[in-house]
């Protein structure tokens, strides 16, 4: 008998769950590695795509403004980032990876995300796009309830 929608739904599911419980059991042992804790991990994540002001980096880590500025002297400290003054605002203070910690960060990370890009070696685009897709719904909903949770 063919399996159900519904049990297909179930199974991915499940996938994901485990890829969920892998990539946090990863992140753990990298915050190890570097000798961060996790939050300290995930903003490094988060600027990993580029400067953030503190106030964006609280937002993304789910801090109170006194507790960013800690965990970014901390950082700072580490030579994992850098304060500096936006391009287009000199009163607007950015923080950046410093070369150092990009480098840190990706000696982790960069054999996992270029090994991980041979997993996309037999999908096709149109299944990559639809996989995109899934995930950034599965994203908004995960924000939603984040949102309720922190009022």
């Amino acid at each position: 008998m063919p399996r159900t929608r519904q049990a297909a739904i179930h199974e991915a599911g499940l996938a994901l769950q485990r890829y969920q419980r892998s990539v946090q059991a990863f992140d753990d042992a990298a915050a190890r590695v570097l000798h961060v804790g996790p939050t300290d991990l995930r903003c490094l994540d988060w600027l990993s795509e580029g400067p953030l002001t503190a106030g964006e980096l609280a937002v993304a880590a789910g801090l109170r403004p006194a507790a960013t500025t800690t965990l970014i002297d901390r950082l700072v400290e580490r030579d994992f980032v850098r304060r500096v003054s936006s391009d287009d605002d000199r009163r607007r203070v950015l923080v950046e990876l410093t070369d150092e910690g990009r480098r840190q960060v990706w000696a982790i990370y960069g054999p996992l995300a270029q090994e991980g890009q041979s997993v996309f070696d037999d999908v096709t685009v149109e299944q990559i796009d639809a996989m995109r897709g899934v995930l950034d719904a599965m994203t908004e909903v995960t924000e939603q309830h984040r949102s309720e949770l922190h009022p």
